[in-house]
């Protein structure tokens, strides 16, 4: 009898397996029993729905979501008989957000005890729908019982750094309940950008929401108070509660630009077009700080029903405080011992300000620096020792760091988010009750609405999973079913990206040899195409084509963009070629480069100058030490000009040369100097910057031997983040015309 029992027991569990393998849903449900037959979804079929306004509405959902798949609309309302699809609210069904899914081959039922949990049902028999139009469905009969396993399941889209129209919001909201994310966390402010109307203060849309780039193009938008209604509202329909973030004390440039008032030195600024952290901030001694933004909230909090408000309070330079008559005198009279305790006063304050409005603040966890209210709730995002401060004092904790998905696919793969623990730490097993949940921050330095997509997808689907069932553990059967989601996201125009690699990945080098740029491609798809123009202009699903290299023989504007049947699935990318007599001629350095920093053999006579981006390998880096380069031109060389750019990122150490200066020689040994150059630089200024060093002759100068020297800044002043740190010194291309 036992060895019969057992044997029962291992066939009902090869029998579960196998039932589990033939479904392809995501997340993967708790339970999954297979049943005998099929129900048959025709023309005839009924959908029966609870008669409160919610479930008419989710009735209503199922109905569309049928017409779009299978081309025909169902009847909806009770009826005595016939083929139906029921959806009732059952409080048998125990747990939120959890909900009962049974086919059969006479009817459908969905059950839930929650209306939350009645549209995850409805949001599963979707993907049971088998991928075809027209005619009648098969539904196979199959039992579902389903919960999540966290309560916060979220994505934060920032629009902040570069504004995502409506209707793209929208499209993400849709792709976000299909697989059951239901927070949409919306960073709606930061240096760079306000995009949200608030009456009270039109300047904040009218001037800081818009930037002018670094090539003079003018860029930016935002949402009008009745759009930000019409997506809340979308989100709600669809089972996705709209968190906004308003950053402060923090990332307030856009706002300082619109009303200077606002921040200490009262001076006026310009909305940023680089990114990184800047000194521009809220005043915390001016109570018209406090009115503005208690102003500001007001509408904020009219806008967004959701019981939360997040505030950021992340990356808070703090020298305009020190510097500041009214911030000192508001530490005196609040007896703070520093400025960490004077922005956990202001966060406070904020929160009593929220709260008096029914609201809970969340912010970043900077904001256990100087102590923490136990009623905020902490957005995790620098590790466990953070978390476990939190949660140590009694705060419930929303965790983000290990999901950034701006970070490159190929450091953070489906497969690496499918199998990461967020919650694996000692901290979050002693504290269970006060975790929420977790979410994946799109930050938008680096994605516009081109490759948003492509970033999002299929990532968030590993983050469904995982957030929704952790129990599922088999990558391979995830992979399956993540795989059987492409014709459908296909269908739908969805611009996902590869799993475990970039979209692409560029190389742009010089073959002095054979006078020849060589730009090599590794595309994340065999069926990515490149088109590129050689004149500047922006690529068309028209212009040329290349497959993983493109030769040039000639200085040319190369500029590429990636199209994916026919839909571009990231903003172009241009390359400079410019003519350089120096151009393949041998370089030596008095100091040699950073070796983590030292671009190719030729970097700098390569006759390609750099982009913004001073990690791109295009640019040379000194760390403590000056640039100290010699060209040998091989030959007696009339020289016209000489240009050389550098670059500031000061928050990340790098900063412009104290003086650049530019000298020639016959022999490599004796030399005349041309120019010395003082470059007048703010170590504190924390704005991208780039700036060039030139030299031009009033008649020719003729030398064999060209040197170029920049003096480094040396250590970082006091007050800056990293005082007493060597800085680091930049350069591009030495071009010589």
């Amino acid at each position: 009898m036992r060895v019969t029992t057992l044997l029962l027991a291992l066939m009902m569990a090869a029998f579960a397996g196998t039932a589990q393998a033939q479904w392809a849903i995501v997340p993967q449900p708790q339970t999954i029993e297979v049943g005998k037959g099929n129900f048959v979804l025709g023309p005839r079929t009924r959908i029966v729905a609870p008669a409160d306004a919610r479930g008419r509405e989710i009735g209503a959902f199922l109905r569309e979501a049928i017409r779009a798949q299978a081309g025909f609309s169902l009847r909806q309302g009770a009826a005595a008989k016939g083929p139906r699809i029921e959806l009732r609210i059952d409080p048998a069904v125990q747990g939120k957000e959890a909900y009962r899914l049974s086919v059969t081959p006479q009817r459908i039922d969905i059950t839930a005890a929650d209306d939350r949990g009645l549209f995850w049902g409805v949001q599963t028999l979707r993907q049971l729908l088998p991928a075809r139009h027209g005619g009648t469905l098969a539904i196979r009969a199959v039992r579902i019982d389903d919960a999540p396993r966290y309560a916060w399941r979220g994505v934060m889209l920032d629009v902040a750094r570069h504004f995502m129209p409506v209707a793209l919001v929208k499209r993400q909201i849709d792709l976000f309940s299909r697989y059951k994310i239901n927070v949409l966390h919306w960073h709606l402010t930061d240096d760079q950008g306000w995009r949200i109307q608030i009456d009270k203060y039109p300047k904040l849309t009218s001037v800081g929401a818009w930037r002018t780039e670094p090539d003079g193009e003018r860029t930016g938008g935002f949402y009008t108070q009745q759009q930000i209604r019409d997506v809340v509202e979308y989100a709600r329909e669809r089972n996705i509660m709209v968190v906004p973030e308003i950053e402060m004390p923090g990332h307030a440039s856009a706002a300082i630009a619109a009303y200077p008032w606002l921040s200490c030195p009262k001076q006026p600024i310009q909305v940023p077009a680089g990114w990184g952290v800047f000194t521009d901030i809220y005043c915390v001694g001016d109570d018209t700080t406090f009115a503005f933004l208690h102003d500001v909230l007001d509408e904020v909090a009219a806008l967004f029903p959701a019981p939360y408000i997040h505030i950021g309070g992340d990356e808070v330079p703090k020298q305009q405080w020190v510097q500041s008559a009214s911030s000192q005198q508001r530490m005196r009279e609040q007896h703070l011992a520093d400025a960490e305790g004077l922005q956990s006063w202001f966060v406070q304050r904020i929160q009593r300000d929220l709260e008096a409005r029914g609201k809970t603040l969340i912010g970043w966890d900077e904001i256990l620096a100087g102590g923490a209210d136990r009623n905020a709730i902490v957005e995790m995002w620098r590790g466990d020792a953070e978390a476990a401060k939190a949660l140590a004092n009694g705060n419930r904790v929303i965790v983000a760091g290990p999901f950034y998905i701006d970070t490159p696919i190929e450091d953070l793969t489906v497969q690496d988010i499918y199998r990461t623990d967020a919650f694996a730490g000692p901290a979050y097993a002693a504290h269970r009750g006060q975790v929420l949940g977790a979410e994946a921050p799109l930050w938008a330095e680096r994605v516009t609405p081109r490759n948003l997509e492509a970033m999002l997808y299929p990532r968030v689907l590993a983050l469904s999973e995982r957030l929704w069932n952790p129990d599922a553990r088999d990558y391979a059967d995830f992979e399956r079913r993540m795989r059987a989601q492409y014709p459908w996201l296909d269908e739908h125009h969805v611009a996902y990206g590869p799993e475990d690699r970039d979209l692409v990945d560029y190389r742009l080098s010089f073959n002095p040899q054979h006078h020849r740029w060589r730009l090599r491609a590794q595309r994340g798809f065999d069926d990515l195409e490149l088109h590129y123009t050689v004149d500047g202009s922006e690529p068309t699903a028209q212009s040329p084509t290349f497959g993983d290299v493109l030769d040039r023989y000639e200085p040319s504007a190369i500029r590429v963009a990636p199209f994916r049947r026919g839909v571009p699935y990231l903003a172009s990318q241009a390359f400079q070629i410019t003519p350089n007599k120096a151009l393949g001629k041998p370089v030596s350095y008095l100091v040699a480069p950073d070796p983590r920093y030292t671009g190719a053999a030729t970097a700098l006579v390569d006759g390609v100058t750099g982009g913004d981006d001073f990690l791109d390998g295009l640019w040379v880096g000194w760390r403590g030490g000056d640039m100290d380069a010699t060209v040998d031109l091989q030959k007696p060389t009339p020289l016209h000009s000489i240009r050389v750019r550098f670059t500031q990122h000061s928050g990340s150490w790098v900063l412009l040369p104290r003086n650049v200066r530019f000298a020639v020689s016959d022999d490599g040994k004796h030399w005349r100097t041309l120019e010395d150059l003082p470059f007048g630089m703010d170590p504190m200024d924390l704005r991208p910057t780039i700036r060039e060093a030139h030299f031009e002759a009033i008649s020719p100068v003729t030398a064999r031997y060209l040197r170029v020297t920049a003096k480094n800044y040396g250590p970082l002043p006091a007050g800056h983040e990293g005082a007493g740190q060597p800085a680091y010194v930049f350069a591009d291309e030495i071009l010589v015309q």
